[in-house]
């Protein structure tokens, strides 16, 4: 018996494009993507059988979807609407149960979004979608640290206040420092980029020591004025006082500084 081509789906233009956009999106779920293909099969000639035994699914898929498509177009391969009343989901039930350590026999000491939906039978995505609207972050973790000094209320006062209301005519400036800076430099020098080559740099260094950055950060205007030293005692940061003292000339100057014991002597007070 001759083997004839299936008749040709009829297919506009509008349609063929919209079902191609279907099939090379990676956002489509994937069973539109199948309705997609088969559409896109028929309107080629291709036999039914031959549709199902390439795209891995039964000719009675491919004559439902088929049959759909021609009584209502691109919309009838959408899923149709389910039964019943939608799933109410209380985003906060989902976050109080993010606020509980999970159980012992899951091995971990934070959620997942996963985790998280399979403990409480919902979607990842709907447990991401509550974190988002009340903002929490369970993958993320900071400490803290009490203040033992006995004078804490009254410099924070002085120190709010002068952020949130400097005097007039006077610079106020944080000052703090960062030691234990490594210098270190490669073995050989860099190699710059070139036309069709990456920059490279070799994988090695050698160390020349250490190094303390010591700033002053203009509130206001946000300029800094730095130094590097190689050491961070007092006789380092009265240096470094000093070139802050030069750098704003005539101005009066509010310091704003941690406990550091260089901070506290004699010499730095006076």
């Amino acid at each position: 018996m001759p083997n004839y081509p299936a008749p040709a789906l009829s297919l506009d233009e509008t349609s063929r494009q919209e079902l191609l956009k279907w099939t090379r999106s990676t956002n489509a779920k994937v069973a539109l993507v199948l309705r997609a293909r088969i559409i896109l099969l028929a309107s080629q000639c291709v036999a039914n059988t031959v549709i199902a035994k390439e795209l891995s699914t039964t000719t009675a898929t491919v004559i439902k979807w088929l049959h759909r498509f021609e009584t209502a177009g691109l919309d009838g391969l959408n899923d149709a609407p389910r039964a019943g009343r939608p799933q109410q989901v209380d985003h906060a039930d989902i976050v109080a149960a993010t606020l509980e350590a999970p159980p012992k026999k899951y091995g971990v000491t934070h959620w997942s979004s996963r985790l998280l939906g399979t403990h409480l039978g919902l979607g990842n995505a709907t447990v991401a979608k509550a974190w988002r609207e009340y903002g929490i972050h369970p993958w993320r973790s900071e400490t803290f640290k009490f203040s033992t000094d006995p004078e804490l209320v009254g410099k924070a006062t002085d120190e709010i206040g002068l952020y949130m209301n400097p005097p007039e005519n006077a610079v106020v400036l944080c000052i703090d420092e960062k030691s234990q800076i490594q210098a270190l430099d490669r073995t050989a020098p860099l190699l710059p980029l070139r036309m069709g080559d990456a920059e490279k740099r070799t994988h090695d260094y050698v160390r020349h020591g250490t190094s303390t950055l010591f700033a002053a950060l203009n509130v206001a205007t946000g300029e800094v004025t730095g130094a590097c030293k190689p050491k961070h005692r007092r006789q380092e940061f009265l240096a470094f006082l000093r070139q802050v003292d030069r750098a704003y000339p005539d101005q009066e100057l509010h310091l704003v500084m941690d406990n550091y014991a260089t901070h506290k002597t004699q010499e730095v007070k006076d």
